[in-house]
């Protein structure tokens, strides 16, 4: 509980002080062929499509494909086994690709050819480390004062064999000073793994295992494992910095005592004080934090053409001209988790730069953050430390089920949305590490996902607004009603029931295993719905028993845009998950040109089926 506290507090610290941003024009890695690669053994190939079954068996590693373009396939053999490096050496990069690894398979992900990210079939591990999937590998050196023994992921957020998953990894390389002596290690800012956060400034001061060379430099290619086994890429995207930053130098200020709740309300007015800002961009200049206006004047560098985007942190009203041109024009705010972004084109050179700030409240402290990027030049900020402070952050409220499972109703923000909020939802949280939200308004399952259970600050700290934040990789499930029934099987089904129709029964606990059971009614039938986790086959069981079944009754299983057939009773589902089905022959599979649903015949037999993901 306390390193996920900590995690949890370290995020929310990282959320504070640099604002959110979008890869500004990353350039598309070319797949028609292996061109932007050097020579290899004929293991890599490119192809059109690419497909390996779902197992639950890790020593199963085929992966099967048809030559074409658009995806990167390694097919080892015994004889034909070599690593991919790419012709491209980079220094700092943001680097984001899909991956899909076969039962069992293995490889690895090196940045400037020696510093490994794992790619590995690690699903279902409760606990990663270093040589599961997003672990940072270790090196092979025995002397303390080189070895590196390596760090795990912060979770595992491995999906299983046979989907496409996703990796973000922001790099920045070792530093050398003019006599080549190192004076930074290489530093993983980020590694994103399936949306979740599993590394976050970690330094790494050698090589790791298997290098291109066993030494350090300031460029290097990209290299991919291809001895340990098969593994497939596609969506390859990249952008590439240049070490260097935008800068401001000869601030001055002017104050006017306030409030003022807008520049045009003071700037024209005669200062109360002006002067020298030695730390350059800061409110601090103001003899005080609140009710009052102030003009933050200086020389602007840019070290070369680009376009430039531009965020910022503040509570006030703010306002940025660069060459008497407006950039940032807003009303006041306090936009801590959302920024917005400006957008300008700039030559090298130096720019003079206006900021105007002011304050008529004093409910939140004063900050003022500038932070600048552009296509070749990584984010950062250009004001003061004084100036944007970490702001307090609640001690976060985890809710971890120990001995037996957790039940905790409350609202649930459907695909994190706010206005899709769900306000008859109930939490279930298992110990195994296997959690789902039941919709009890609808008799559906909202969502799933593995890792910690819910955080329930936002319904318990203060006030609250009684929602809870399922914790981990969540997979938000169909919401449209579960039962139907047709007499035609082309028929449409239904999209939401009548209002009035669908009743709750609430639920009760199994005395076996403390698990709730859901019960509600429809059209004359009724029904109990059990979840329960399945720790040796890394899935959750559903069992839903029907009274009084209508002829035609149906029940829908799955409901998404794509829908596959990938084995006998086993679907994929939006290559997301798995449902795989405890009696096939009832299944009916009933494609659409924008959606697809998975039903299932109902009588008087429990319906039972898996979800795995």
């Amino acid at each position: 509980m306390k390193k996920n506290t900590f995690i949890c507090q370290l995020i929310l610290l990282v959320l504070a002080l640099v604002p959110k941003t979008n890869a500004q024009q990353m350039t598309d890695w070319p797949l028609n062929d292996l061109s932007s690669f050097r020579v290899q053994a004929g293991n890599w190939k490119t192809a059109s499509s690419v497909y390996s079954a779902f197992s639950r068996d890790h020593s199963h590693h085929k992966i099967e494909y048809v030559a074409g373009s658009g995806i990167l396939v390694n097919d080892n053999d015994k004889d034909h086994n070599s690593p991919l490096l790419s012709v491209m050496e980079h220094q700092d990069i943001d680097l984001e690709f899909e991956f899909m690894v076969p039962a069992g398979s293995n490889s690895g992900l090196y940045l400037q050819g020696r510093y490994e990210v794992q790619i590995f079939d690690s699903w279902g591990k409760k606990a990663a480390d270093f040589t599961d999937l997003g672990g940072i590998y270790r090196n092979w050196e025995s002397d303390p004062k080189t070895a590196y023994a390596g760090k795990a992921p912060l979770m595992n957020a491995a999906r299983p064999s046979g989907i496409w998953q996703k990796m973000f990894i922001s790099f920045k390389g070792p530093r050398f000073d003019a006599t080549g002596k190192k004076i930074s290690n290489a530093l993983f800012k980020k590694v994103i793994i399936n949306g979740q956060l599993v590394h976050d400034n970690v330094e790494v001061p050698q090589p790791t295992g298997g290098p291109i060379v066993n030494n350090e430099v300031a460029k290097g290619p990209l290299m991919i494992q291809g001895d340990h086994g098969p593994v497939a890429f596609r969506n390859i995207r990249y952008r590439t910095f240049e070490d260097l930053a935008v800068s401001v130098e000869n601030v001055t200020y002017k104050y006017w005592k306030g409030p003022y709740e807008y520049e045009d309300d003071f700037k024209m007015k005669k200062e109360d004080k002006a002067g020298n800002s030695p730390e350059g961009i800061t409110w601090d200049v103001s003899p005080v934090k609140d009710f009052f206006g102030l003009q933050l004047s200086g020389d602007l560098n840019i070290p070369l053409d680009d376009t430039y985007y531009i965020s910022t942190i503040y509570n006030g009203n703010l306002a940025i001209y660069i060459d008497g041109q407006v950039v940032k024009k807003i009303s006041r705010a306090w936009d801590w988790d959302r920024p917005a972004k400006s957008v300008i084109d700039l030559k090298a050179g130096k720019h003079k730069i206006d900021i105007y700030f002011c304050r008529a409240d004093a409910w939140l402290p004063p900050a003022i953050g500038i932070f600048f990027e552009s296509n070749k030049i990584v984010n950062h900020g250009i004001h003061a430390r004084s100036s944007l402070q970490p702001r307090e952050s609640n001690f976060p409220i985890l809710v971890k089920p120990t001995d037996k499972p957790k039940i905790l109703r409350a609202f649930l923000d459907y695909n994190g949305k706010r206005n899709e909020r769900m306000t008859h939802t109930v939490g279930v949280g298992d110990p195994n590490g296997m959690h789902y939200v039941y919709n009890n308004g609808s008799g559906t399952l909202a969502c799933i996902w593995r890792g910690e259970f819910v955080d329930a600050t936002p319904m318990w700290h203060d006030r609250g607004d009684g929602s809870f934040r399922p914790m981990g990789d969540v997979v938000y499930l169909n919401n449209r009603p579960q039962l139907d029934i047709v007499s035609d099987p082309s028929a449409k089904h239904i999209e939401a029931y009548q209002e009035g129709s669908f009743k709750s029964r609430g639920y009760t606990i199994t005395k076996e295993t403390n698990l709730p059971v859901f019960h509600y009614d429809w059209s004359g039938m009724k029904v109990h719905d059990l979840t329960y986790s399945d720790a040796k086959e890394q899935c959750l069981v559903r069992e839903i028993t029907v009274e009084n079944p209508s002829p035609g009754a149906r029940y829908r299983v799955a409901n998404g845009k794509n829908i596959q057939m990938t084995g006998d009773g086993l679907y994929l589902v939006d290559g997301r998950y798995f449902i795989e089905l405890a009696e096939p022959d009832k299944a009916m599979l009933r494609p659409g040109d924008t959606e697809a649903d998975l039903f299932v015949k109902v009588d008087n037999q429990p319906i039972r089926y898996k979800i795995i993901w």
